[in-house]
């Protein structure tokens, strides 16, 4: 070995021994920014009333359209990231909103991936007429406007935080049907499910023990990346005026309602808008990594 190999070796090995070179390594390996923005997602979600400065309700007109803590002129620290254009604290009301988020995401998601993992595995095991009727039903379902569907619905039934869960539930059920299903038709062909069927083992105890355990982890990076596609829906419905009704501080109501004052507070947009960002990249960047890690096919090291 040369001079220059075995040095380039020792500098190697001192970057994998050094603190800076562990945590890069550490960086390299794990997904840490992201786990810390969900983190402190959940933390801020769960415990807003203890962590938010003020009640996100809250008006004080004399405070209109104040400027965040920094200014010098006329920041105050009673509305640390500014007010809104009635005053209320864009802070507390960023805090409430990571609260809306995930309890609509965690019942919408859970209804969703329920429904779709179900017929996923009904549609893969049975084949024939059955997967037929399931796939064409999903075909159907993904080639509506889901944000027309939306509209006319809040036209007819009225905006309602219970509307959003039961959109954001239909938009996302049929996504897991067609992966789950993909993964049961190679599942149901291997030699232990046929062992199973040669033992008499019932069709609920095949799919539940034999085949399920096969799909989790494609239900798992499946739930990772459409949280972050849920939250951006949400938001988005929120914005247009057909999700969360104001002056429930949601994460899109609050950049909805702070558009028209985006030239002189633009703050009362921005940072929800930042919110939304920071949290969907991270649940991107997640579910990436989960694939990565639970797909042996691009598994890295």
């Amino acid at each position: 070995m040369s001079n220059q190999a075995i040095q380039n070796s020792a500098e190697a090995a001192l970057l994998h021994t050094s603190l800076p070179g562990r945590i890069w390594e550490i960086f390299r390996r794990w997904p840490v920014l992201p786990i810390i923005v969900l983190v402190v997602l959940v933390v801020t979600g769960l415990f807003a009333p203890l962590i938010a400065p003020n009640d996100p309700l809250d008006q004080d007109l004399t405070l209109r359209n104040n400027p965040p803590f920094w200014d010098a002129e006329e920041g105050t620290t009673s509305r640390l990231l500014g007010a809104d254009h009635v005053g209320r604290d864009v802070l507390s009301r960023v805090i409430y909103g990571a609260r809306i988020s995930l309890m609509v995401v965690s019942v919408s998601l859970s209804t969703g991936l329920l429904i779709g993992t179900t017929l996923g595995l009904i549609a893969g095991y049975a084949g024939g007429i059955v997967d037929e009727i399931i796939m064409r039903l999903v075909d159907v379902w993904l080639a509506l406007p889901f944000i027309l569907i939306a509209l006319v619905a809040v036209v007819v039934l009225g905006a309602s935080l219970g509307l959003v869960i039961a959109l954001l539930a239909l938009f996302t059920w049929a996504s897991f049907v067609r992966f789950v299903r993909a993964e049961v038709l190679s599942l149901k062909e291997r030699d232990y499910v046929a062992l199973a069927k040669v033992s008499g083992a019932s069709t609920t105890r095949i799919i539940l023990r034999h085949i399920l355990p096969g799909v989790m982890n494609t239900i798992i990076v499946i739930t990772t990346l459409r949280v972050g596609q849920l939250i951006l829906t949400e938001a988005t419905l929120s914005f247009i005026g057909a999700g969360i009704p104001a002056p429930t501080p949601a994460w899109g109501v609050i950049v909805a309602e702070g558009r028209s004052y985006v030239t002189i507070a633009w703050w009362s947009s921005l940072l929800p808008g930042l919110a939304i960002f920071m949290v969907v990249m991270s649940l991107n960047f997640l579910g990436d990594w989960m694939r990565d890690r639970l797909d042996p096919r691009l598994r890295q090291l």
